[in-house]
């Protein structure tokens, strides 16, 4: 039986985007600015979507749980590397690195099945209109959004124990990210890592294409049932409807798939850390501006939140 040398890893040092110890301050601003975009954003879409009773439909929930997980997925990377420039350290716990990757891979891997079902409401809606209520009914809607926490939970728990079972040949291991990305943390291991290589690729290909297939299959039918309406005001409304959700999926799977391009074409992890920013970042700091910008209910809502919470003259 082959040995091996198993080491206890004392610490993790993020090494964060750039060594310039110039940039940092230029790089935390940057992405304080970002992270509080996020979070007033996403936060003002939730509150807008509770407080107004004419957006208690299962769009606007799934909505609501869409800006909920992109406040979540930024709060899981973004702090720790605010706090690391802030207290000019890169250190962090083994524990706290997998407990980062483990996060990560649940709101990630949560995203996807949301924009999925996200995809099939509007199909419902605009194929079946008089059955809509009676499909999407809450009970459906709890049940989508259960299905996809548990589909999400499992996968990154899945990656998470795997990771437990390679070992490091340091006790301190250097990782060129701002935060514990799953393959950054494999690429360090010094034991076979062609099971957990085989995972990653077999279990994200088979998510993403059957996310990708329930989104087209959506499409496919609600652009058909819309060519055949007679109104054209109908298909504007329609269409208005699906624009700001075709929007959000491009800007989430478009970053996502940049990123995959740019690991397989560069040797530099440096320059991988860099563009990880426009899936893990950028996304969720867009997603309330493309929703309230097209949307018109929503943009009412907003400002009757906004005029509420406005101090009187």
């Amino acid at each position: 039986m082959e040995t091996r040398n198993q080491t206890v890893i004392s610490e993790i040092l993020l090494l964060g985007l750039t060594d310039d110890p110039a940039l940092q301050p230029l790089i935390f601003s940057l992405f304080l600015s970002m992270y509080l975009v996020t979070m007033m954003g996403n936060l003002f879409i939730i509150l807008a979507v509770s407080s107004d009773s004419y957006l208690h439909t299962p769009m606007y929930f799934f909505l609501s749980n869409l800006s909920f997980n992109d406040v979540c997925f930024s709060t899981s990377t973004i702090p720790k590397m605010l706090v690391n420039i802030l207290t000019e350290g890169q250190s962090t716990t083994y524990t706290d690195c997998l407990s980062q990757v483990c996060f990560a891979l649940i709101f990630g891997g949560l995203e996807n099945c949301l924009l999925t079902v996200m995809a099939y409401d509007r199909y419902v809606a605009i194929c079946h209109p008089l059955r809509y209520t009676v499909i999407m009914n809450p009970c459906l809607c709890v049940q989508l959004i259960l299905i996809s926490l548990l589909i999400s939970t499992v996968d990154a728990l899945l990656h998470t124990l795997m990771v437990l079972r390679l070992s490091f040949c340091t006790e301190v291991l250097e990782i060129p990210h701002f935060f514990c990305e799953l393959a950054q943390v494999i690429k360090l291991a010094c034991s076979d890592t062609l099971i957990n290589n085989i995972l990653v690729y077999l279990v994200t290909g088979l998510l993403a294409v059957a996310s990708m297939s329930g989104i087209i299959f959506s499409y496919v039918h609600i652009v058909s049932s819309v060519l055949r309406m007679p109104s054209s005001r109908g298909k504007h409304k329609a269409f208005s409807t699906c624009g700001s959700h075709l929007s959000v999926v491009s800007l989430f799977y478009g970053t996502g798939f940049g990123v995959y391009i740019s690991s397989e074409v560069t040797d530099s992890p440096r320059k991988t850390a860099v563009a990880s920013v426009m899936y893990s970042v950028v996304p969720q700091m867009l997603n309330p501006f493309i929703y309230s910008l097209r949307n018109r209910d929503m943009k009412e809502a907003l400002r009757k939140l906004i005029g509420r919470a406005a101090p009187p003259l």
